[in-house]
């Protein structure tokens, strides 16, 4: 009888009828607590249905059945991924693997969840072992190369990249999305990587836009976000959600992570008209709550970053769907009807590769002002620099450091003496492999200090001011690094690069009013900083024209941002009602 209704619950549970599945699945096991497969297709049920906690809890009693199956601990492993309980799963994994030494799969998540424990070698060694037993093994080359480049071990770099860009015009899945931003790569490509990103990871077609509605009251604008926490995302939104017009727009945030117990937290849920936590939800009732709550406009703060949930928007939550912030540039798919950007991120030659319609505001990144530096006594002595001597600084993430990048600075260290290059506490191979560059160049280690952690931003910012200039990098700009650094008094260099993430420093200047801090060359922009540490004269007038424009210019004014990022969803809105698509505009 068992084995009949097992049968049923299974032709039930592939035609999507999962609440008779399951019901039937849940009868066999109180009947028969012993049956092994029906724990495992129900624990399969939850995962498919989003139930992470209840997938991993039953595969577990599955487990118990059958110790020895190893596509059990694999799906376990990977519910516990979902519920970023990472340690537990690498051990699901390693139990597989022994198992099962040959299930791709299971190395393939277990790389990943070494990855979320920044044990990057580990994770960089697994995707050698897929790319030994299959050359072509999706995304496995581009993920390989990301955790060597969070390492700075930048080995081959060179070839990875030419046999990367050679993959994607080929149209093979070779890197994600995401994580080629950190390759010297033109717009392009990016938007070729996006689009098999896509293809691969959200296949299918995507929800036509709801039927065309009238809103009489204010627009209903909903943030969804995993990053709703302590954190670049509060460094620069938290003051926009606050300053909105509720008689203009009412804001939902829709959080995609659970909460840290943070202050920022308490204060983004204070920020919204309504603040929902929707984390355990599954992409399928996310969807349904937003349209039930009739949101006209649904923001995604994520793109394809940590904790993004494409599929809420592949599946159409609200009849208007925007791209912006999180991540720099397009997604490659026709869900998002726009992309906030400014004319410096996305010149307008460039528009032609972007799935999305364009807005224009004057400024692409706003500014939490209301975090200001700690009115600390900090000496350079208390953050391991020498007393005298330029200080470059560039807190940007280890990935973002490659050797053009370093052989610029290097040379700088070796042309300016008794200059130090300070850059943050990152793994311990990173700064073991930065050091051994160091010297490598003829530069010796002890002149890179690193910074460790400091959680308050208010610290941070007050130590940034003890650096005499901060230098960015290329292809990947430093993005709230650089607002940091600026908000702090600190001027910061960069060279405009050829994509998205390669322009947003550019951008900041630009609204700040200091485009001499805006080169547009590698070359030009040595021999800017080279300039600047010699010239202590010029240096001093940049910081006192930063100091002023601080206080004048558009860059830190979150009130006109967001009254424009509201003419914004205005102006759209009155497209969709009118029933025209949507058309890149710009807002004076």
């Amino acid at each position: 009888m068992s084995t009949h209704l097992l049968g049923e619950a299974w032709r039930l549970h592939r035609t999507g009828e999962y609440e008779r599945a399951e019901q039937i699945y849940r009868d066999i096991i109180h009947a028969d607590p012993s049956n092994y497969d029906a724990h495992h297709r129900l624990a399969f049920l939850h995962g498919q249905r989003g139930r992470w906690e209840d997938a991993q809890r039953v595969m577990a009693l599955a487990i118990e059945l059958n110790p020895r199956a190893a596509d059990a601990q694999f799906l376990r492993g990977a519910a516990l991924q979902k519920l970023h309980r990472h340690e537990e799963a690498v051990g699901c994994f390693d139990r597989a693997l022994a198992l099962n030494p040959g299930l791709a799969e299971a190395r393939l998540n277990r790389a990943a969840s070494l990855y979320r424990l920044r044990r990057y070698e580990d994770a960089g060694a697994d995707y050698s072992r897929l790319l030994d037993a299959d050359p072509d093994y999706p995304f496995a080359r581009g993920n390989r190369l990301f955790c060597r480049l969070q390492c700075c071990d930048w080995r081959a770099l060179a070839d990875e990249t030419t046999a990367i860009e050679t993959a994607l015009r080929e149209g093979r899945r070779v890197i994600a999305a995401f994580d080629a931003k950190a390759l010297f790569l033109s717009t392009e490509d990016e938007l070729t990587c996006a689009r098999i990103w896509t293809a691969d990871q959200h296949p299918g077609p995507s929800a036509p836009r709801t039927p065309r509605r009238q809103r009489t009251s204010p627009l209903r604008v909903a943030y969804v976000s995993a990053d709703f926490r302590d954190g670049p995302l509060g460094t620069l939104m938290t003051g926009v959600f606050e300053r909105h017009d509720r008689s203009r727009i009412e804001t939902v945030g829709v959080s995609l992570g659970a909460g840290d117990g943070s202050s920022a937290r308490s204060r983004f849920e204070k920020a919204f008209g309504r603040f929902i936590d929707l984390h355990d939800n599954s992409d399928g009732e996310i969807v349904s709550l937003l349209r039930q709550m009739e949101i006209d406009i649904a923001v995604d703060l994520m793109g394809f970053t940590e904790g993004g949930r494409p599929g809420i928007f592949q599946h159409r939550s609200a009849p208007l769907q925007v791209n912006y912030l999180g991540y720099p540039g397009t997604v490659g798919a026709d869900w998002h009807d726009y992309l906030i950007a400014d004319r410096v991120v996305v010149p307008e030659a460039e528009r032609r590769f972007y799935a999305e319609e364009l807005i224009y505001l004057p400024c692409y990144l706003p500014r939490d002002t209301a975090c200001q530096a700690a009115p600390l006594r900090i000496v350079r002595a208390d953050e391991g620099l020498p007393e005298t001597g330029f200080v470059f600084a560039c807190f940007n993430n280890a990935y973002k450091i490659n050797p053009t990048m370093f052989d610029i600075w290097m040379r700088l260290l070796r042309l300016v003496d008794g200059s130090v290059l300070w850059l943050p506490e990152s793994n311990r191979l990173a700064m073991q492999n930065l050091r051994r560059e160091t010297v490598a160049r003829g530069v010796a280690p002890e002149r890179l200090v690193f910074a460790p952690f400091r959680k308050a931003p208010e610290q941070h910012l007050a130590r940034l001011q003890l650096a005499d200039l901060f230098l960015d990098t290329l292809p990947y700009n430093a993005h709230t690094t650089a607002s940091d650094a600026l908000w702090a008094g600190l001027p910061v260099l960069t060279c405009l690069g050829a994509t998205f993430a390669g322009r947003v420093a550019g951008s900041l200047l630009q609204n700040l009013g200091l485009r001499e801090l805006i080169t547009e060359s590698l070359a030009d922009y040595e021999a800017a900083a080279l300039r600047l540490a010699r010239d202590p004269l010029v240096l001093r007038v940049i910081r006192e024209k930063l100091a002023q424009h601080r206080k004048t210019h558009p860059l830190f004014e979150e009130d006109q941002f967001t009254r424009r990022l509201e003419t914004a969803y205005s102006t759209m809105w009155e497209r969709y009602e009118a029933g025209l698509a949507p058309e890149s505009f710009a807002v004076p």
